[in-house]
Parts: structure tokens; C-alpha cells; sequence
């Protein structure tokens, strides 16, 4: 009977592959395997309380939905009955157009509107078509000051457009107007009346590609041809998105319809009328005024809206006359916030106090314990000995025999000093000459010409004069480097070595607050609820102790009068540090740190002289000697805090009192710790080369400099590294150790640090600049002028060189 064997495979068998879920494992069979139990990964998701893809939506629907009713409210929030109307700033940008016929168009459009004008000149339209009322204000066109103090509490703002190019008034009117913060925008052409068809509509083309360049999103150009245009217009400001400015909006704000001044002696009571925009206005809070300062507030009445929203013209009168003005709050002097913006300096404080009399004796037992060295030139009496002074080097180092072998001046050493400071003269002692004996041989000072040394220094400087290092300074030859940079030290890595930001600072410092947490105090501040006069309430707010100089300028200048209240501690002084960038428009020529400049940091504008240094993230900035043209720096001065986000402009003032848009930027803190570092940069030439090793000159030029400066690490020009080993002769020559081969070519560099702070420079009253348009013009008139005496050109080349001209006055 045959045996029967089990089928075997050879080794030619086609084996297919398993079924495999592109590297892992499918859910089911991971179900499978665990049988149940819940892995680790799903517990914490429970403790993070990380949402399902159903909760993820459903979240997503409710963020939605509050961002749709928050801009509903919004939107109801301006215009309606119980709110304040829109507030729209009208901006000519030629001399040429009349805003004010701009404003008769728009009043005319509507025959059922009502229409109001307040004694500051603010018209008023109530337009039952479309349930809202518009406020309309027109600043001094050649006011920079007046646009923008009204462009910081207005809704909208109502460009008016000329038909031919803008010029530099108004480049620079839109450059200051971007900068502070856009509200929505409405633009509007004027002149197009008389112009062909043809040329209508390239003009309107030319303009839309200007608009589109100059402003977000798309551009939108509307003219006052017909009524219907006008309609059309209203509709627009009323439906149109809001934008916000978060340092408007986060604060209460007034656009004063009505001034009153009632005089007590050399100040008085002023009070202004208006409606209540943006957060709650407290009695016990301060106001600021732009370019007048903070002020208490007595009381706050509250009066009837002279410019109601009028739906049926019967009730005009009956909802104007409706009430009568009565007090909403008094303030109280216990809870008013104070005017006080400084600290009061107290010299004695951080001064020890005066030692005991055991402490005394104490240390006097100990003193004439210790004998005493002194070094003394040699056949000096003992009498001569007791005015010689003892430095606190040569105390440090009576013990040190290493160092005391290196010192080269002259001096003998005294071990045998009585305790009344007299020599004791030892007949045995033997005189000395001076010599240096070091690892290069002996006399090494006789081998070098020093006078040659001095000759090609000189001529190595007037060579590197162009490309020197903005940071490297030369090295004194009359005085010590020790001497000379003794407040300087050195930095073993400028990112990650320790600085103590409260070490050695100035008297000014003791007059400023500082905060231990600005972020956290900055959320309770923003969230904190105030109690007071709500938006929309049409008030008249009393403010006292106003000098009476400043209600007459405001008089006579016309301009409108803006007033903004307070948050908690914004009357104080800190430092501050504002990012600017450098503007094309009249930031031409280099500007050194500290020189007086103007500043704009949302709703206050002062004169300042701060301090550039360079924009990091490390815990040490270095400081920017000069604020270059196409720069961002960080500017740091004493001003009063400002809680961000808050624009910033900076202005620099001419000779003339014109002023140039210089830069632009965002505030970026309130740190008093902010470290600023002044860079010192001395430069030496390797004079002898011997693989890692090289002797080094030019950069001291005596022998202490080079002992005392030893500890400093060296870096090249190439990226090499090293340190000074030992001094050679008596001029400045040292030895050094690199971590490479040094080229001859290179340059040994010792860098130092200092830091530094911002003078007391703050001045918060301003001048205004001379008239825009007008100051523009004369200067036109000049350069046309000159340009016909001088040369022979077309008005086009004449244009031309308009422009060269003006480029090289700023």
C-alpha cells in the first residue's frame, strides 16, 4: 500500500500579499482587538474637552450667529432715535471745492428731512425715508490739526474729489488721515459739471484707479449731479459698514455742538454739549482735550436732543421742547480720579542709613588691624607719602602679587607703612630700572617705531572714513580706554547674557509709574464696566479749572472740539515704546536720536525727543544712532501711558513751522524695563600672523588699557573668535588666540555695551502748522518763479524740476 505524503509547495509558488489599509490598521480591526476597553488618547480628549465634528459645527453656527447680531447692533447703534446720528467729516482736497455747497445739495435732496445747524456749525439732517439723522461737520480746509482731531470721532468720512491730480497738500492730508485711522470712506467727485462726456468718464476712470491705490477694497465714486445722486449718498453712509477704531471705540468721546465758557479769574468752567459716543461717560473720570491736556469734570447735566429724529413733522415741536436740562451726576471728590501725572522724587530713598556707634568702632579696630601697602615714587618723604591717594585698584590688589609685578609706572613698593600713613624707609632697598621682560624678548619697545605706528594710523583712518561702521569709535589716545569707556561693559552673547533692568537707573525713573503685569491690567481695564452717561445721551459736560487763553484760540481758530475721556491711569507718565516706520513722503534725510519731533498716538498729539533703537524680539535692543530713511525702529521716550492699540504719526517740524509726515506706526508697549544698549565698537589690525595666534594693534594704545580690557571676547570682520592672552611692550600691542586661521586683511573688533535712557523731553502743547494749502501754494509760486528767472523751460519741464526743488529743501 502506497503512502500518502501531504502536498507541499515549491518554491515557485505565486505568494500574494495581505490585505493591508495603507500602513495601518482599519477601525474595525482595531475595534476588534481592543474588545471594548478605551484607550488613553480618549480619556484626554475628555480632560482638553476636545469637541466632535457635530460640536465643532454647531460652535461654528453660534460664532456666526453672534458676529451677525453683534454687526446688527452695531449698525442700529448710529443714526436711530435713541442713539447718536452719524457723524460724517467733509474733506476737500482742493482748494477749489466749496464743501459747503456740497452740503446744500445734500440738505435739498429730501423735501420731508429736517434740517438743524448748531452753533459750531454742524448740520443736521433728519430723514424720515430712511429712519435716520445725519450729522455733517466741515473742519478749516487748511487746518491739518482741525481734519484730524475731527476725523478721530467721525463715522464716516466724505472725500471730495477734484477733477485734475491732487497735489502735496492733499498727499499729504490722505497720508496723516490713513495713518490715525480710516473711517468708512465715501468718495465724491466735484467739478464734473462743465466737462464733455468724454471727458467725464475719463476723469471718473482716472480717479477710481487713484482711489483703488490709495484705499481698501473697492472703490465706489459718487457725484452730485442730480438729487437722486444725493439720495443715494445718505443711503450710503447710513447702510454701509462701520469701520472701528479700537482707540476711539474703547473710550467715551464727545464732538462738541455747543461751547460755553463761564470765567472764575484766570480759568474757568467749560462746558460742552454733545452727544455721548462710545463707552459709558463716569463724572469721576478725566477728559482730554487734543492739544489742551486733562481735566476734572465737575458735573454732567442732562439735556433735550435739539436735533431729534423726526418721523412726523407735527411732532417737531413737541419732541424739541419735550423736558428740560437737569444734573445726572455730581462728582465726588473722594472717588475723582487726580491730575497728578508724576511721582514726587525722594532724594533720600535707596540711601543707607547712618551706622551705629559699635558698627563704628567696629570698623576702625578693624582698619588699624590690617597693615597698610602703599606705592610711592621713589625718595618720597614721609611727608610727601600721606598726600599721595591710594585708588581703589591698587586696594583691590594689595594681595596680588601677579598684578603688582605688571605695573610699569614708576612706583616702589612700601610693605612697612606706620598706621598715620608714613613711609618707613629701609636702607637696605635697591633702586630698579624699567624694563619689561615678556614672552617676545626684551625691550621689545626698541624694536618698534611708535611715530611710524602714528603716521599710518592716521592715513588708515582718512582711508575706511566711507565705509567706517555706523558703531565703531576710535580709540582715545590722550586718556585711557578704561577711563574713557568705563561705563561700558562687555557681553558674552548680546541674545542670552543676564542684564539687571532696574541696575544704575536715572533720578527720571523715580517719577514714573511702572506696572507689574500691563497685560493683565490692561484686560481688567478694557473690561471693566463704567458707570455714568450712556451712548447716545445728548449731555453738557462741565469741566473745570480751563485757562481762559485756550477757549479764546479755539474761538478764533474755528476748528472743531473734540473731547475724550479717560481710562484708569491714562493721566499718568511711564515710558512707552512706539514701532514707526519711515514715510516716503517727507522722510528724506537722516534723523539722529534725540531730536525734537512731534507725535500723534491716537487722541493725543505732543513734542517729544526719543530715542531709536532696533525692533527684536530678545530682551536686549540696540540702539539706533540714526533713524534712516526706508527703517523701522522702536522709539522710546517718557509720555503719558496709552493703553493699546493705538495709532502713531510722527512729525517733524521746520524752521519755518511747517511740518513733515516723517513716519508712521502702532504703539507697542508701556515697559519702563526695556532694555536699550549703546554699541561701542573698537577696531584693531593683526601685525603679526602665526596660524591661530596673531599680535593685534591699534586698538589700545597703552599697556593697563590692554590688562584691563582682557577679559572681553574678540571677534573679526570674518566671523572668527578669541580672546586677548597677553599685553606685548608698553603701546597698545597684544597677543591674541583665535578659533582659526586669521587673514591679514581682517579686522579684530572688541565690542561694548552701555544702556542708555530717554531724556525728560515731554512738552504736550504743540503749535499749529501754518496754513496747508496756502503755504503749499506760496512755495509753488517761489519755485515757478525762480524757475522762470533762471531757465527757459516748458511748464512741464518747469514741473519737473518743481519737484527736485522741494525734495532738496526737506
Amino acid at each position: 500500500m502506497a503512502l500518502s505524503h501531504p502536498h507541499r509547495p515549491s518554491a515557485l509558488k505565486q505568494q500574494n500579499k495581505k490585505h493591508q489599509t495603507l500602513g495601518h490598521r482599519s477601525k474595525g480591526s482595531v475595534a476588534k482587538s481592543n474588545k471594548g476597553r478605551i484607550s488613553v488618547k480618549t480619556l484626554s480628549k475628555k480632560a482638553k474637552k476636545e469637541l466632535s465634528r457635530e460640536q465643532r459645527k454647531h460652535r461654528s453656527k453660534q460664532i456666526r450667529a453672534f458676529k451677525k447680531e453683534a454687526a446688527i447692533l452695531r449698525k442700529r447703534g448710529l443714526g436711530t432715535a435713541n442713539n447718536p446720528p452719524f457723524l460724517a467729516t467733509v474733506v476737500p482736497l482742493c482748494p477749489n471745492i466749496n464743501p459747503r455747497k456740497v452740503l446744500k445739495t445734500l440738505a435739498a435732496c429730501d423735501k420731508a428731512a429736517t434740517i438743524t445747524t448748531s452753533s459750531q456749525g454742524i448740520m443736521h439732517i433728519s430723514c424720515p425715508r430712511f429712519r435716520q439723522r445725519f450729522s455733517f461737520v466741515v473742519p478749516p480746509v487748511n487746518d491739518l490739526y482741525a481734519v484730524l482731531d475731527s476725523v478721530k470721532v467721525s463715522d464716516t468720512l466724505m472725500l471730495l474729489w477734484p477733477a485734475e491730480e491732487l497735489g502735496e497738500a492733499a498727499d499729504l492730508l490722505l497720508s496723516s488721515v490713513l495713518a490715525q485711522g480710516l473711517p468708512a470712506p465715501v468718495h465724491i467727485v466735484a467739478g464734473l459739471e462743465d466737462m464733455s462726456q468724454k471727458k467725464k468718464h475719463q476723469s471718473r476712470q482716472n480717479l477710481i484707479k487713484d482711489i483703488e491705490l490709495r484705499f481698501p477694497g473697492p472703490a465706489k465714486l459718487y457725484s452730485l449731479e442730480r438729487d437722486q445722486d444725493a439720495l443715494m449718498i445718505l443711503r450710503q453712509i447710513g447702510a454701509q459698514k462701520q469701520r472701528p477704531l479700537y482707540f476711539r471705540d474703547s473710550r467715551p468721546h464727545i464732538l462738541a455742538e455747543n461751547v460755553e465758557f463761564i470765567e472764575e479769574g484766570s480759568s474757568g468752567t467749560l462746558k460742552i454739549h454733545g452727544y455721548i459716543r462710545g463707552k459709558s461717560l463716569s463724572v469721576n473720570g478725566l477728559v482730554h482735550i487734543p492739544g489742551w491736556g486733562e481735566y476734572q469734570m465737575s458735573r454732567i447735566d442732562s439735556s433735550p436732543d435739539p436735533h431729534p429724529l423726526l418721523l412726523h413733522s407735527r411732532d417737531s415741536e413737541a419732541n424739541v421742547m419735550d423736558g428740560g436740562t437737569f444734573m445726572l451726576a455730581e462728582s465726588d471728590p473722594a472717588l475723582q480720579e487726580t491730575l497728578t501725572s508724576t511721582n514726587e522724587v525722594d532724594p533720600m530713598e535707596g540711601e543707607q542709613t547712618w551706622p551705629t556707634e559699635e558698627e563704628l568702632a567696629e570698623a576702625e579696630q578693624s582698619i588699624s588691624s590690617k597693615p597698610r601697602t602703599k606705592r610711592v615714587p621713589k625718595g618720597t618723604s614721609d611727608y610727601q607719602a600721606a598726600w599721595i591717594l591710594e585708588s581703589e585698584e591698587e586696594e583691590e590688589e594689595d594681595d596680588d602679587d601677579e598684578s603688582r609685578s605688571n605695573m610699569d609706572d614708576g612706583f616702589a613698593p612700601v610693605d612697612n607703612v606706620s598706621q598715620d600713613g608714613y613711609e618707613c624707609e629701609d636702607d637696605n632697598e635697591e633702586e630698579y630700572e624699567m624694563t619689561v621682560t615678556d614672552a617676545e624678548g626684551v625691550n621689545y619697545d626698541d624694536k618698534i617705531d611708535y611715530g611710524a605706528e602714528i603716521d599710518a594710523l592716521q592715513k588708515l583712518k582718512n582711508a575706511r572714513e566711507d565705509a567706517m561702521f555706523p558703531d565703531e569709535v576710535d580709540t582715545p589716545m590722550d586718556m585711557p580706554a578704561s577711563i574713557r569707556f568705563q561705563k561700558f561693559r562687555g557681553l558674552q552673547s548680546f541674545r542670552t547674557s543676564p542684564w539687571d533692568p532696574n541696575e544704575n537707573l536715572p533720578v527720571d525713573y523715580s517719577r514714573i509709574f511702572q506696572f507689574e503685569n500691563f497685560r493683565h491690567t490692561k484686560k481688567r481695564v478694557m473690561n471693566e464696566e463704567k458707570q455714568g452717561a450712556l451712548p447716545g445721551w445728548y449731555v453738557v459736560v462741565h469741566i473745570a479749572d480751563v485757562p481762559r487763553h485756550l477757549y479764546d484760540n479755539h474761538v478764533s481758530s474755528h476748528s472743531p472740539l473734540a473731547v475724550f475721556g479717560l481710562l484708569i491711569h491714562e493721566q499718568k507718565m511711564s515710558v512707552i515704546n512706539v514701532v514707526i516706520k519711515s514715510h516716503s513722503l517727507g522722510h528724506l534725510r537722516p534723523i539722529k536720536s534725540k531730536e525734537r519731533l512731534i507725535f500723534h498716538i491716537g487722541y493725543r498729539r505732543f513734542a517729544n525727543a526719543p530715542i531709536f533703537s532696533e525692533h527684536s524680539t530678545g530682551n536686549k535692543h540696540k540702539l539706533f544712532r540714526y533713524f534712516q530713511p526706508g527703517s523701522t525702529v522702536v522709539a522710546t521716550m517718557f509720555a503719558p501711558i496709552t493703553f493699546p492699540p493705538a495709532s502713531v504719526m510722527v512729525f517733524r517740524e521746520r524752521p519755518d513751522g511747517a511740518q513733515d509726515l516723517v513716519a508712521t506706526g502702532s504703539l507697542l508697549s508701556v515697559d519702563p524695563k526695556r532694555i536699550v544698549t549703546k554699541r561701542v565698537v573698537l577696531s584693531g589690525h593683526p601685525f603679526k600672523i602665526n596660524r591661530k595666534t596673531a599680535v593685534v594693534r591699534y586698538m589700545f594704545f597703552n599697556r593697563d588699557d590692554v590688562l584691563w580690557f582682557k577679559p572681553v571676547e574678540l571677534r573679526t570682520k570674518w566671523g572668527r573668535r578669541g580672546h586677548i592672552k597677553e599685553p606685548l611692550g608698553t603701546h597698545g600691542h597684544m597677543k591674541c588666540q583665535f578659533d582659526g586661521q586669521l587673514k591679514s586683511q581682517d579686522t579684530v573688533l572688541l565690542n561694548l555695551y552701555k544702556r542708555v535712557f530717554p531724556k525728560w523731553t515731554f512738552d504736550p502743547y504743540v503749535a499749529r502748522p501754518p496754513p496747508l494749502y496756502t503755504f503749499r501754494s506760496s512755495h509753488d509760486m517761489e519755485e515757478r518763479t525762480s524757475g522762470e528767472e533762471n531757465t527757459g523751460e516748458q511748464p512741464c519741464q518747469k514741473k519737473a524740476k518743481t519737484v527736485k526743488f522741494h525734495s532738496a529743501r526737506l
